[in-house]
């Protein structure tokens, strides 16, 4: 029922014209590309919008694959586990790699 809820706020916060991330700094970070010399004010909206939604679909696809669950958080293993193993962000793995430290004993 949670996932249902998840999906719901996704599709109201798709059709409304409101972003949360900052338009200036999504316009400097396009604008940072060598191959951009002008941004169209609808072009900046897709990018925020489509970010946004990208940003909360795959926090919302984490927590519900994620070992969070028990204490209602997103933990930065859950992130790293979902580019690893859902072939949709496999495209994240190199960026989001897990951190797990493994200790070993050195024998000399």
């Amino acid at each position: 029922m949670a996932s249902s809820v998840v999906e719901e706020k996704l599709l109201e916060n798709a059709g409304s014209r409101q972003v949360s991330l900052p338009i200036s700094r999504v316009k400097l970070i396009m604008k940072s590309s060598p191959d951009v010399s002008s941004i169209n004010q609808d072009a900046l909206f897709l990018t925020a919008k489509a970010t946004e939604l990208f940003v909360q679909y795959l926090a919302s696809y984490s927590y519900k694959k994620g070992t969070g669950k028990e204490k209602k958080t997103l933990i930065y293993s859950d992130l790293a586990k979902a580019a690893e193993e859902s072939e949709q962000f496999q495209f994240l793995s190199d960026f989001l790699k897990d951190t797990t430290v493994v200790s070993m004993t050195v024998l000399y």
